[in-house]
């Protein structure tokens, strides 16, 4: 018994070498199968050049449509329809959307069901008017109650009525459709106007559209309503005002001219096109657009019988003396079917045109239609097919039909791929001849897959014919049942050969659409195509039966060994394997339940090498009846050499696997659906499974099926399992071990049987020939070799089930409450990581273990949902390869946490968590310390987050091969990444301390009592036990890492209190490292590392080296120009080495000899480059300002944006001063930058001053520098502001210039300058300026020192050749006098002990208190002055009135200084 359980387990056992392989083939399938689709538009080409574009089935076979069932029209239409006798107003149709067929008598219409007799058709009717057109339309969401899903549109001459549709099933849910009821809504009727509709066509989005017998289209709109709105209107689509004015104001009897009314209009949701046939043939193309909108006429097409087509004038076209063709019907055509063709109009004769809207080869769902044009014409089926007719016997092109042979159609009806005609030809009754592919011609080709090209494959048709009493009237397709819909939507909406879900239509519409893909693709899925037929004598089902259901009845009715050997050889050896294997399996979809006679006749003939042959050597002979080899020999050509080719078993196998696993293979197995009620802040929506349960479950249960068959026939030894069963302990490779312990010569065999099957292998006595090798396989060894393959194969299937398993009780478990927890990388591998990685990778596998942990979790929770052995015994039993044992452990930790985390001892929590840390440290490699860690944070037990992460770090990298320099590089790399994945947990655990603990992981199930709010204290002491446990390790990977995410947090006190002393070179290290290495620090992250580094300077009194970091901080540059410390940042680092370099003059351990070296050295370059920056700051704020001003001024201006114009030139100089300003904040400048590049060009003088003065200018050269400067800046001041604003800015920069060496400051020159400008400005009338305003200023830039400006003064005034003007000679002594008393002032504000601020507010500045004797001697010298300016002012040839009070000035002060009482009078 143990050895039978060993040999269970064995056999259970995925090996993810064997998937992997497989994976490869199934890959490779799905790839063929994709691209080998043919484009309709393509096999039409190629069919013109066919001669059999049509066959029909050998008589051996049973029928490709079968009538299932007929009835009788109800006997209360009948009955209504008789009792008009016949004369009135008679329509039909059938609604499939509700499994309702409809009849209209005169006013009244009838609905019952087309599927069974429920004993039910309820009557609707309206007025008096005869209804003259139906349709069926989805109710608008919001303007109806629920209930009410669809709309019944009922048009009659005088009126337009809307009735509402509600459809509801059985309360067992088995029959969706059961109960039907009409809800009368009065307030959506709208008057006709007097026009007929002739047809309503509906939209998947609720428009309805009507035509109407004047030739015109309209709309019926409704909505909710209101008080002001109406309910319900008509609105014409195709006429301007005129034609309006004419329907409201002219009567139809005084209307001429032809009127062409539609009279069929159909809908493609996917294109979102409508188009239209009249009465004269015309076909009208009106394009709704994507979102809706207006409706639009793009093209009209009324001459397309009559082009000039090979196909018209030649086969199928009608004989040289009857009537011309007429269109019966129109209908587009499906994306699926083509995507360049989008309509198809069925003409009387039986043919068929095929039209594109728009430019043919431009592969563009979304584009829109611009024309008309006919693309192709298929000629019309034979007429008189019957079942005795052979196969592809009846040569069409370039024929000519006699009249005998021509079809007359009378109605049709095309939809996915599949024609069916209601034929009058037959002179006795009518017939249906229905015309769909034939596959047989199609799947003949696939034995070699890409040998064919794709373009040389011709559109090749079946026609059968079925007699019928009356004349068709309606054809409609039954509709899937909504659960079948369901999951045909869910498996196949993302595949694009398959295209569901785009078009907005209902799930039973857009999954009837998949009939078009072909039988062989979907006859495992999808159930089998039915029809529905209106008559004149009733209504009759067909069945279309599939491939796989001709194969069934063949084996059902035990036809002869020729019968399926004919069926093989007409399908290829792998087809018909495939539908063998389907039976055999009981994986097709069927009605009724597949017997064991069936399903053991198919697995005989699926094993029967007769049927699908045997594996050879590519080249051998035998393969006749099965697969060929592409290519013949060539005398004299170097051949390849033989590979192998396996069975049509083999070959059906991968078609069936590839068929079942296409729907998943290439996609995410997990999408992010964004919802507005998404409760994420970040707008992102909730990850849920691609595929819904259902879908799922049903693909699981085939793959499981199909799974289950193949390993009975190994335990069995059948088939292929038996002929290998003799190779002894190769036997046993193949089907156990996956070939460990092979020899040389099997592993040979085994080598390659997934790639291109070749081998270089060399002749006995080594030599190579050139030409074909035949390797000496026996055919027992390549039986092994597809049993090997087959093993592969199944142990995908195996895998793909488990996983379909697991992504079921995934969605079961609401898997966006699993995952909210997972960090974001996780949740984007969730999203991207498609099927196919997840069955056949190792990233697949982790992200699988990642989801059982969240699965556990939420399964053992503390809410009562089970145990670890409940859902353990789940995940063993469905999953095995993904859960395996030793997670069983690791599950029993988790739940050790778990009970640990609702006790409330402190010393039993403390144990549980000991003791699931012990469990955990004998697997970390297999833990997920993500979750598990922050179980212990929750605990508060911090070893375990420490030691668990570095415990699985060395266990994923137990060669050190991180920091081993001699391995290769990819290698190191791949290790380190694992390491840091470890050390990430433990930054998660600082990240969490740091902030809010229970900001994280929101809806966890932790309790309160563990989970609550720390307070600071206790935050940091956790950090610190976590930091003194880390240091501990000798992992120096760690500690960087360690180091790196500290300061990231903001941890730094931390970090300089406990970090080992490899912090210092780990810091000086990440600050010197270059750009390109794996580890490097960005320019911010650098920045904090030097502000970390001198801040530990600090901290160790090791201030001459924090100052250099320091300055290093102030001149960092940034490459890419991001993370630049602005101005004011490089201002304050300057500001703090200065002040650490001052630090280390006071320091007494600093000797005194270094102290005088080190202050003339780094302490003046740390003040200069601080000075240097005051000066870049203040020109960036003056060019920001002057900006400023220029873009205000651009902005206002309403004139034009003319090159030349003021305003653009200004914007231009906004823009230059922008870039310098920006160049200013990116770096540190020079002063000779400064000066050259910046002030002197923007005209910046009074920085430029500044600048001057800190650079100790001096000279003959360097003073006409200064005075020009001083010139520049008092002309700008004068142009902008006047002799006040001059004045201003010679107070400000005059004193920050004095005293100096008395360069920086030319009084002659400011005094001549200011005196002049004054005199001219009051001259002209200009300004009015005082006399007191520039001898003030001059005062104020001396800083109130009167002497320096007397003796200006006195200077210019003794020059007469400066000063030649008498008037300006009179201003200058008004000037004087103001500044003697200004003088004078002072001295009398020190002798009565006030204030030089009381004395002269204007002045500002405190004046020295002198001793008395100084005071007279100031007052001597001042009384001299006056009474010499007073002769100076009488000596001025200019009248006594305007010298006088001048001379009165200098008179009252030098009396005043001789009697101080007589103070007050100036």
């Amino acid at each position: 018994m143990m050895l039978s359980a060993a040999a269970a387990a064995k056999e259970d056992e995925v090996v993810m070498r064997d998937v992997t392989h497989a994976g490869l083939v199934v890959s490779d399938r799905i790839t063929n199968e994709v691209s080998n689709r043919l484009d309709l538009d393509d096999a039409l080409n190629a069919a013109r050049s066919s001669s059999h574009p049509y066959s029909t089935p050998p008589k051996e076979w049973p029928p490709l449509v079968e009538v299932v069932d007929s009835w009788e029209l109800p006997t209360v239409l009948i009955e209504r329809y008789n009792a008009g006798g016949g004369e009135g107003t008679a329509l039909c149709g059938i609604f499939p959307e509700i499994r309702r067929a409809w009849a209209s008598v005169d006013n009244s219409l009838f609905l019952w069901r087309f599927d069974k007799w429920d004993g039910q058709c309820p009557e609707y009717s309206a007025e008096e008017q005869a209804i003259c057109a139906v349709g069926l339309a989805n109710s608008k969401p919001g303007v109806f109650v629920e209930a009410i899903q669809h709309l019944l549109v009922l048009a009659t001459p005088a009126e337009l009525i809307l009735v509402g549709v509600c459809c509801s099933g059985t309360p067992d849910g088995k029959d969706p459709y059961a109960e039907l009821s009409l809800q009368p809504l009065p307030e959506y009727t709208v008057s006709s106007d007097g026009v007929t509709m002739t047809c309503i066509t509906c939209t998947d989005k609720g428009r309805i559209f009507l035509a109407g017998r004047d030739g015109h289209m309209y709309e019926l709109q409704y909505t909710s309503g209101s008080v002001w709105q109406k309910r319900c209107r008509k609105v014409c689509l195709t006429s301007g005002l005129g034609s309006t004015l004419s329907r409201w104001v002219v009567p139809n009897v005084f209307r001429f001219g032809a009127v062409d009314p539609v009279i069929e209009m159909v809908f493609d949701n996917g294109r979102h096109i409508l188009y239209a046939r009249t009465e004269a043939m015309k076909i009208q193309v009106f394009e709704l657009g994507q979102n809706g909108g207006v409706l639009k006429k793009v093209a009209e097409e009324k001459n397309f019988i009559s082009q000039k087509d090979s196909y018209v004038i030649g086969s199928g076209g009608r004989a040289g003396g009857s009537s011309k063709p007429t269109v019966v019907c129109i209908s587009p055509v499906s994306s699926l079917e083509s995507k360049w063709l989008q309509l198809v109009a069925v003409l009387s004769d039986g043919r068929r045109i095929y039209f594109t809207t728009g430019d043919v080869g431009i592969n563009d769902r979304h584009q829109k239609p611009s024309c008309l044009k006919v693309v192709s014409v298929r000629p019309s089926p034979p007429s008189g097919v019957s079942g005795t007719l052979g196969y592809g016997s009846m040569p069409l092109a370039g024929h000519t039909q006699s009249d005998d042979f021509s079809l007359k159609v009378e109605t049709a009806y095309y939809s996915a791929g599949t024609l069916i005609l209601s034929d009058s030809s037959p002179p006795s009754a009518s017939s249906l001849i229905i015309v769909n592919k034939d596959y047989t011609a199609q799947s003949s080709l696939g034995g070699n897959i890409g040998t064919f090209a794709r373009s040389n494959r011709p559109l090749r048709e079946s026609v059968s014919s079925l007699p019928v009493d009356g004349r068709m009237l309606f054809v409609a397709d039954v509709l899937p049942l909504p659960d079948t819909a369901l999951m045909l939507q869910s498996l196949y909406s993302e595949v694009e050969i398959f295209g569901l879900g785009r078009t907005g239509e209902s799930m039973e519409k857009a999954s009837a659409k998949l009939w078009a893909v072909g039988d062989l693709s979907l006859q495992h899925i999808m159930p089998r195509r039915r029809v529905v037929i209106f008559s004149t004598m009733g209504m009759m089902e067909l069945v279309f039966n599939r491939p796989i259901d001709i194969l069934r009845r063949l084996l059902e009715s035990n036809s002869p060994r020729a019968a399926l050997e004919d069926f093989f050889n007409r399908f290829g050896a792998g087809e018909a394997a495939a539908m063998c294997l389907m039976l055999a399996a009981r994986i097709a979809d069927y009605e009724n339940f597949i017997g064991n006679i069936v399903a053991d006749k198919a697995a005989e003939a699926y094993e029967d090498p007769r049927f699908v042959g045997m594996p050879q050597l590519e080249g051998s002979s035998g393969l006749s009846n099965t697969r060929t080899a592409v290519g013949g020999f060539s005398m004299g050509q170097v051949v390849q050499e033989a590979e192998p080719v396996f069975s049509g078993a083999h070959e059906g196998l991968c078609l069936c696997s590839a068929r079942l696993l296409v729907p998943v293979w290439n996609f995410s197995f997990m999408v992010e659906k964004v919802g507005s009620n998404s409760s994420d802040d970040n707008g992102s929506g909730v990850i849920v499974c691609r595929l819904s349960v259902g879908a799922m479950e049903v693909l699981e249960n085939k793959l499981r099926s199909l799974e289950k068959f193949f390993r009975s026939r190994k335990n069995q030894r059948r088939g292929l399992y038996a002929r290998v069963a003799g190779l002894g302990d190769l036997t046993g490779s193949i089907l156990y071990s996956g070939g460990q312990h092979l020899g040389v010569r099997d592993r040979n065999i085994m080598g390659n049987l997934y790639g291109g099957y070749s081998w270089n292998v060399e002749t006995a006595d080594g030599v190579g020939s050139s030409k074909r090798q035949r390797l000496p396989y026996s055919p027992a060894e390549l039986a092994a070799m597809e049993v090997r393959a087959t093993e592969c194969l199944r142990q995908l299937l195996l895998r793909s089930s488990e996983a379909l398993f697991l992504l079921q009780l995934l969605s079961q478990h609401h898997v966006a409450h699993l995952v909210q927890c997972f960090d974001s990388n996780v949740k984007s591998k969730l999203t991207n990581t498609t099927f196919y990685k997840l069955v056949c990778s190792e990233e697949g596998d982790m992200l699988a273990t990642r989801l059982i942990s969240a699965l556990m979790e939420y399964y053992t929770g503390r809410d009562g949902r089970g145990t670890v052995d409940d859902i353990s015994g789940k995940l063993r039993e469905g999953c095995p390869s993904y859960f395996k044992e030793s997670d069983y452990k690791f599950y029993l930790a988790v739940e050790c946490l778990e009970r640990a985390a609702v006790s409330s001892n402190i010393e039993e929590r403390e144990t549980l968590a000991r003791e699931a840390f012990n469990f955990l440290s004998q697997v970390p490699e297999s833990a997920d310390l993500r979750t598990i860690c922050r179980k212990f944070e929750d605990l508060r037990f911090y070893e375990a987050v420490v030691q668990l992460p570095l415990q699985k770090a060395q266990a994923l990298d137990p060669g050190g091969d991180a920091i081993n320099e001699q391995v290769d590089q990819s290698v190191r790399e791949r290790a380190l990444a694992q390491r840091e994945q470890c050390y990430e947990i433990i930054a998660v655990a600082l990240r969490n301390l740091k902030g809010d603990v229970l900001s994280r992981d929101i809806g966890s199930p932790t309790p309160q009592p563990a989970r609550s709010l720390l307070d600071q204290s206790s935050r940091k002491k956790y950090i610190c036990q976590i930091v003194q446990l880390a240091v501990q390790s000798s992992d120096r990977i760690f500690h960087e890492y360690l180091y790196r995410t500290m300061i990231d947090l903001g941890l730094e006190n931390e970090l300089l209190e406990f970090a080992g002393p490899d912090l210092v070179p780990f810091l000086q290290h990440a600050v010197s490292e270059p750009r390109n290495e794996v580890h490097a620090a960005s320019p911010s992250t650098q920045s904090k590392y030097l502000n970390l580094l001198a801040r530990y300077y600090v901290m160790k009194r090791q201030h001459l080296l924090a100052a250099h970091v320091l300055l290093r901080l102030a001149e960092r540059r940034s490459i890419d120009g991001k993370d630049v410390p602005s101005l004011e940042e490089r201002y304050q680092y300057l500001n703090n080495a200065v002040l650490q370099a001052k630090n280390v003059m006071n320091n007494d351990n600093l000797v005194s000899a270094s102290k005088g070296v080190y202050d003339d050295g780094l302490l003046d370059l740390l003040e200069g480059k601080l000075a240097v920056v005051r000066f870049q700051i203040k020109i960036k704020e003056e060019l920001e300002c002057l900006a400023s001003r220029l873009e205000a001024r651009a902005g206002t201006s309403d004139s034009g944006q003319n090159e030349d114009s003021p305003e653009r030139c200004e914007a231009d100089m906004a823009s230059s001063l922008r870039e310098k300003v920006k160049e200013l904040s990116l770096e540190l400048k020079s002063i000779t930058q400064l000066y050259n590049d910046y002030a002197v060009p923007f005209e910046l003088w009074e920085v430029c001053l500044e600048m001057l003065y800190f650079a100790n200018h001096s000279g003959d050269a360097d003073s006409n520098v200064v005075k020009e400067i001083w010139a520049r800046l008092i002309d700008q001041s004068l142009s902008r502001g006047g002799i006040a604003d001059a004045c201003s800015v010679l107070k400000r920069v005059g004193a920050v210039l004095y005293p100096g060496d008395g360069a920086m400051l030319p009084l002659d020159t400011l005094c001549l300058h200011l005196e002049k400008a004054a005199l001219e400005r009051c001259a002209s009338g200009d300004e009015c300026v005082g006399d007191e305003d520039v001898p003030r200023a001059l005062l104020s830039a001396c800083k109130g020192a009167a002497e320096p400006v007397l003796n200006t003064y006195d200077h210019l005034l003794s020059n007469g050749a400066i000063l030649t003007s008498p008037v300006l000679r009179l201003r200058l002594l008004r000037s004087v006098l103001v500044v003697l008393r200004e003088w004078a002032m002072s001295i009398y504000a020190q002798r009565f002990g006030t204030s030089a601020v009381g004395a002269s507010l204007i002045l500002g500045t405190l004046l020295p208190d002198k001793a008395a004797g100084v005071n007279q001697g100031v007052r001597d010298k001042i009384t001299s002055a006056a009474n010499r300016y007073m002769t100076e002012v009488r000596r001025l040839p200019l009248p006594q009135s305007q010298s006088e009070a001048v001379y009165r000035g200098f008179r009252e002060l030098e009396e005043s200084l001789i009697s101080p009482y007589s103070f007050q009078h100036f």
